[in-house]
């Protein structure tokens, strides 16, 4: 079949089925399985495209008719110009996050010490180290299957964890060693010990329990709800993040929530309840509210 034939079709089926945005997934799956450039798609429409390739295709379009991620297919995703490892049972990394890790990036000096929690593929502290100079971190999940695929990514992506400060910051007998980053397993703060923080960066679960059976079947079929459910109102891991971070900021720290679109006005009213400073809600390409700050103040 040719490459305009091949398009046509995957878009088609897509589209009938009614999956989003079928001509952007089309692109993605000729790019991913064919090695074409959406500049190839139309400069070379007559040209045949592979059997093996389109055996391959055709497989995909079968698995995406059962609504299985295209992310999970692939295996990879694209998050910040880099490429993520992804897999079943860990939340894949969207776009919508891009903004928590733009916006956390202003405010990231050489030298500071990060921690990511609810860290997942590890895409927000890995980005964020690979973007900045000598800032050391760490990532906290509470899931095992996480963590794999975070080391995973991060040995990939920022190579082996060279020798760093930030000892102190875990518990003695954890195995995560000295190094520019560690992941770690724990409920939040529980996997830390008594070190302090530049900055604090969570995607964590904020949709509402209820909400779940009603999202894409590609989310609430696929993708881990232990990720997804911020219990009645959403907000029931945001609380514990913000009620133990003064805990583990320096004095003038920052922390960055990533939220949902309608938790804006709560989640900063909950910040400034917590004595925090600069509260400033941060909207995503969209102009729907996405990321919430706020700085710790420096006298108590």
């Amino acid at each position: 079949m040719k490459i305009a034939e091949t398009h046509e079709h995957i878009v088609t089926v897509l589209g009938d089925a009614g999956i989003e945005d079928a001509e952007s997934e089309a692109r993605i799956i000729l790019r991913e399985s064919a090695g074409l450039s959406s500049t190839d798609i139309h400069m070379r429409h007559d040209d045949e495209i592979d059997r093996a390739v389109s055996e391959q295709i055709t497989d995909i379009i079968k698995r995406r008719l059962m609504r299985e991620p295209l992310q999970y297919i692939y295996g990879r995703w694209d998050f910040m110009g880099l490429v993520f490892s992804v897999k079943p049972g860990v939340l894949i990394p969207r776009p919508d996050t891009e903004i928590l890790v733009e916006t956390a990036l202003r405010e990231l000096h050489d030298g500071m010490k990060i921690l990511d929690l609810c860290t997942g593929t590890g895409c927000i502290l890995i980005s964020l180290l690979k973007y900045s100079n000598d800032c050391e971190g760490v990532g906290v999940d509470i899931s095992q299957e996480a963590l794999a695929l975070a080391k995973q990514n991060a040995a990939e992506i920022l190579g082996e964890a060279g020798a760093g400060s930030l000892t102190g910051v875990w518990p003695a007998d954890s195995e995560a060693g000295s190094s520019r980053y560690a992941f770690l397993q724990g409920d939040l703060y529980e996997a830390l010990d008594d070190g302090r923080f530049d900055i604090i960066v969570s995607n964590p679960p904020y949709i509402p329990a209820r909400v779940i059976d009603t999202l894409a079947p590609e989310v609430k079929d696929y993708e881990p709800h232990l990720a997804l459910d911020g219990g009645d109102d959403g907000l029931d891991i945001i609380r514990r993040i913000i009620d133990g971070s003064s805990d583990h900021l320096v004095r003038g720290g920052l922390l960055f929530l990533e939220i949902g679109y309608d938790q804006g006005e709560s989640v900063s009213a909950l910040m400034r309840g917590a004595g925090f400073t600069d509260v400033e809600v941060i909207q995503d390409y969209a102009g729907l509210d996405r990321v919430v700050s706020g700085r710790l103040p420096i006298k108590i």
